[in-house]
């Protein structure tokens, strides 16, 4: 029950959704169509039923950038309010999902839970907002996925966001905000860091993210003792390992090497991708890692260095939210980061949420990172509540 307790405090509120159920052959895309247009412009679509308060949505294939510059094929979801778009164009939110897996098949476009994943689409959809999903690289559509890599995230983001400007009477303007969760919110963070470069001819104009993954290597080294420590080290080990070509037999120890590919295996979506991983957890308590203290060799001191997002440009308001009681994501390494922005002059907003844990962090602050996006939206100078020292 403490593996299951842990598991469950590591994985977003929106995870315990139904099973995947999209046809595979929708992610699948030739070379040719894969290199046949711009970053960002759209392969296929295929409509979504299902969409709260008249919205339309469509799942999309759409084409980006791979680490190594090379094109690729990312898939997402766009959800567009009904009615005619105002004349300067809808804005858009892009949201960041939490941890869902790191194969293919545990892309949030592949579920039948997705308009229930993405935390205040109700609320952004009645602002008139378009609300995109991108399932990152590797996630839906074919490849390893760079998990917590973060200008892979911060690509995929900016790119669902002009795919979606594409999208028949989407109607979508330039400005977008993101908003994220965990993964997510590292995922909106560097988003912001690289968003000019990637797309000059956007405007963000704010970035929103709740408990989100900042320091790595505090991130990996507090939490390696922990259930859900252990399923993160294991899928980041697993992923950077292909991503990087990064030795994982001089990390893990060859007992647990199977065990980690099996973790990798598994999604995070339902009670039941809960329970499969109960037995390959437990596993890791007895052997895991060759040295705990990893996060200190190379190459793997310089990838977490790298991935560690940094300071945002003062362009940039950033509002983060923090639950108290976060096990997994500590609240002092969050307002750590928070503290920094303001020290370098960007305008923050920092939430506290009292007694709340990791799980529940995005679904309590929604209301309050979709007001503050609002302000953005509408031009309203932001404010900066930095985090007092504690």
């Amino acid at each position: 029950m403490r593996v299951v307790l842990a598991l469950l405090m590591w994985m977003s509120a929106a995870s315990l959704l139904s099973p995947a159920n999209a046809q595979s052959d929708f992610y699948t895309a030739t070379p040719a169509e894969i290199a046949g247009g711009r970053p960002g412009t759209l392969i296929r679509t295929e409509i979504l039923n299902g969409t709260p308060d008249g919205a339309s949505a469509y799942r999309m294939l759409y084409r980006s950038v791979g680490l190594d510059g090379q094109p690729i094929a990312v898939s997402g979801v766009a959800i567009v309010p009904p009615g005619p778009g105002p004349a300067g164009g809808r804005p858009v939110v892009a949201w960041a999902h939490p941890t869902t897996g790191v194969q293919p098949q545990c892309g949030p476009s592949r579920s039948g839970g997705i308009f229930q994943s993405i935390q205040g689409l109700r609320s952004m959809l009645a602002r008139g907002y378009i609300v995109t999903a991108t399932d990152y690289p590797g996630l839906g559509a074919a490849g390893v996925h760079p998990y917590l890599v973060g200008s892979s995230a911060a690509r995929s983001v900016v790119d669902s966001v002009r795919a979606a400007g594409q999208l028949p009477s989407a109607a979508a303007g330039r400005r977008f905000t993101v908003w994220g969760h965990s993964q997510g919110g590292h995922a909106a963070l560097f988003t912001g860091i690289l968003a000019k470069r990637l797309a000059p001819e956007l405007d963000l104009v704010g970035v929103a993210a709740a408990a989100p993954a900042t320091e790595l290597a505090t991130l990996l080294s507090d939490d390696i003792d922990t259930d859900g420590g252990r399923n993160l080290t294991a899928m980041t080990l697993w992923s950077w390992t292909r991503v990087y070509k990064a030795p994982l037999n001089k990390i893990v120890s060859s007992e647990a090497i199977p065990v980690v590919d099996q973790l990798a295996a598994d999604c995070l979506e339902s009670l039941t991708d809960i329970f499969s991983r109960l037995r390959p957890t437990k596993a890791l308590e007895r052997r895991f890692l060759v040295d705990n203290a990893f996060a200190e060799q190379q190459p793997w001191r310089s990838l977490l260095s790298r991935n560690t997002p940094g300071l945002l440009p003062r362009s940039v308001p950033v509002y983060i939210a923090q639950g108290t009681s976060d096990t997994l994501v500590r609240p002092q390494v969050t307002r750590d980061y928070a503290d920094k922005l303001c020290r370098a002059g960007s305008a923050v907003q920092f939430d506290a949420l009292s007694g709340v844990g990791h799980l529940l962090a995005a679904r309590d602050s929604a209301d309050a990172a979709i007001a503050w996006m609002d302000q953005r939206f509408k031009g309203v100078t932001p404010p900066s509540v930095c985090a007092p020292s504690q």
